[in-house]
């Protein structure tokens, strides 16, 4: 049988509140106490103190903490903390970003629909204008009760090319829609002296981001997607008192929209509506935080299905699986001995344990079409490490230093499935959020694996659904691969960034296309057509410059521009064994923060 490894991302939505605690706590660990610090971090908004804590921010000291590490000296985005509730009183705040993209590209090599299309050998898109506009208002009853929401206004396509024949993707660039809306936030939060109790729809996000990531969080290259999000009960307490290390959660969740799972079945263009993912989980996790750092473990359980229907016949198909995920999250930071820097690490690493099938439903299925699959299991691992070092410079308050150099590299493993007829699927995908680089995992093989999705779809399994198809896009998450990815950050002046960053990547199982047609001899191929046994991905470089302009105090402009150029390697070959030609892409962006 035939049937692609389930994303990560779809089995373990269900995270943590407390990944870091320099963002604001999201989805399944922890809403509790850590050791509080002097004075509320820059980064780790008042908002979030209350939420961790229950209690209002202590006031900055008179002596600046020189000792003290921020995650904005590593990755400085220009925004404000949200504005801590009012004890007193009630009150309304709003906070929002519009961004603004344009981005030019070599035409990706693509293999084309055989049937429908075999001209298209390229994705079609060289060049376009993207934007969003994100609000996010807060109304809270003095520090008793917060109702927060967020939204995305307008997103999507202003002008340019389109893509071609990549549509069981989301957000596949297809159509000029740049006045897409898409609700993410509204839920009800209560701090008390035991813990936080949240209800309604809200973000999910834990440790790195590799399973599950809300979409708001910044990285030094590439933008962050639209996220996981949940409509969610959850309960985190703090059974060593408010200002404890201990933080426990419980949470129950109906799975909104994440980067393999669509409530509504809006992903796929086509879909029938209510024709959507039923994904119910369940989440338990425990964090404890020290002031020099933060160890947590999570456990999720998840049952998701959706009904599958044939392109040219009336048969009908429930994909279904139950899956279990343990994911094990840490950070640390330290001064270095003599003032002036610090060190930095943090890591994540999860495995998947459950079940799939694929069980008729409706119509009798068309005469040759299997009427039942045999289960397959779901056994994949992956995660990624990251260690680095930041020159401060600047004295006095905390608000006043900066980080001058910044060097760190980060490391990853994704399990990777050469066999998907073994009846076990092995592949392990990150989250699209959680970006490596620019190009590789981000354009090319999000891209390749988008397009074999839709020709297997459309062509190759029209007149009987088939397994697995909607979990092979990659959507830009790292997948099956191993990499290193080196970085660095020089800060002429604070409000300046030079960046730049190299991806060095290899797979870790041979690379194919579970749906691709058997080359002679009966192997699969790769993405390409290609030799499944090359297992070079290639190298990639990246550059980029980031400007911030603050505006007074209520607003700041960004401006910047990415470039990335990516050396494919042998696993990119297509069936003739020519090489897939050097790919370039370059970014400028516009934004508005306030």
């Amino acid at each position: 049988m035939r049937f692609a490894s389930v994303p990560l991302a779809t089995l373990a939505f269900a995270v943590g509140l407390a990944s870091r605690s320099a963002a604001q706590p999201a989805a399944g660990a922890s809403a509790g106490a850590g050791a509080p610090p002097a004075a509320p971090d820059a980064e780790r908004s008042e908002e979030q103190f209350v939420l961790d804590t229950g209690r209002a921010p202590p006031p900055e000291p008179a002596a600046p903490d020189i000792d003290r590490f921020e995650e904005r000296l590593v990755l400085d985005t220009g925004r404000a903390p949200p504005r801590a509730p009012d004890p007193d009183r009630v009150t309304f705040s709003l906070q929002g970003e519009y961004q603004l993209r344009y981005s030019a590209m070599s035409d990706l090599r693509l293999r084309a629909p055989p049937l429908s299309d075999p001209g298209a050998t390229t994705l079609g898109q060289n060049q376009y204008i993207a934007h969003w506009l994100r609000l996010s208002p807060r109304l809270h009853y003095k520090d008793k009760a917060s109702l927060i929401a967020q939204i995305d206004v307008v997103r999507g396509l202003l002008a340019g090319d389109v893509t071609r024949h990549v549509e069981q993707v989301r957000d596949a660039r297809a159509a000029l829609t740049w006045y897409d809306v898409h609700p993410r936030y509204l839920y009800l939060e209560v701090p008390s002296a035991i813990g936080v109790f949240r209800l309604g729809q809200q973000g999910a996000h834990w440790g790195m981001g590799l399973v599950a990531n809300d979409g708001e969080r910044a990285s030094l290259f590439g933008d962050y997607e639209r996220g996981s999000l949940v409509e969610r009960v959850l309960f985190a307490a703090t059974p060593m008192g408010p200002s404890g290390p201990l933080v426990v959660t419980v949470a129950g969740d109906l799975v909104f929209e994440d980067s393999a799972a669509d409530l509504l079945g809006n992903d796929v263009e086509g879909q029938d509506e209510g024709e959507g993912d039923r994904a119910l989980q369940a989440v338990v996790s425990a964090l404890w935080r020290a002031r020099r750092g933060e160890v947590g473990i999570y456990g999720a359980l998840r049952r998701q299905a959706r009904e599958r229907r044939a392109k040219t016949s009336p048969a009908r198909f429930t994909e279904a699986f139950t899956a279990g995920v343990i994911d094990v999250a840490g950070k640390f930071d330290a001064p270095v001995p003599g003032g002036g820097a610090h060190v930095y690490g943090e890591l994540e690493a999860a495995v998947v344990l459950g079940s799939a099938s694929f069980t008729p439903s409706g119509p009798t299925p068309t005469p040759g079409a299997a009427a039942q699959r045999a289960p397959v299991a779901m056994r994949s691992a992956g995660g990624a490490v990251t260690l680095g070092a930041v020159h401060v410079a600047g004295r006095g308050r905390p608000a006043e230093r900066w980080g001058r150099v910044v060097t760190e590299v980060e490391a990853g493993y994704a399990s990777g499935d050469d066999d998907p007829r073994d009846g076990v699927a092995r592949r392990f995908t990150f989250d699209p959020s959680h970006n490596v680089g620019l190009l590789l995992f981000d354009q090319v093989l999000a891209w390749k694996t988008a397009r074999a999705a839709t020709i297997a779809e459309r062509e190759r399994f029209a007149a009987t659904p088939e397994p697995g198809i909607r979990s092979l896009p990659s959507r830009g998450g790292v997948f099956g691969a191993a990499y290193v990815n080196p970085r660095i950050v020089v800060r002429p002046a604070r409000w300046l960034d030079l960046k730049a960053g190299a991806v060095i990547a290899e797979t870790t199982s041979d690379l194919v296309d579970p749906y691709g047609i058997p080359r002679a001899g009966g192997g699969l191929p790769n993405y390409d057509g290609g030799d499944r046994r090359r297992h070079d991905l290639g190298v990639e470089l990246d550059l980029g410059v980031d400007a911030r302009i603050a505006m007074g105090r209520l607003v700041t402009i960004q401006l910047g521009t990415e470039a990335g150029a990516f050396f494919p390697g042998g696993a990119f070959d297509d069936a003739a064994g020519t090489e897939l030609p050097d790919q370039y892409l370059l970014t400028l962006k516009l934004g508005v923060i306030h």
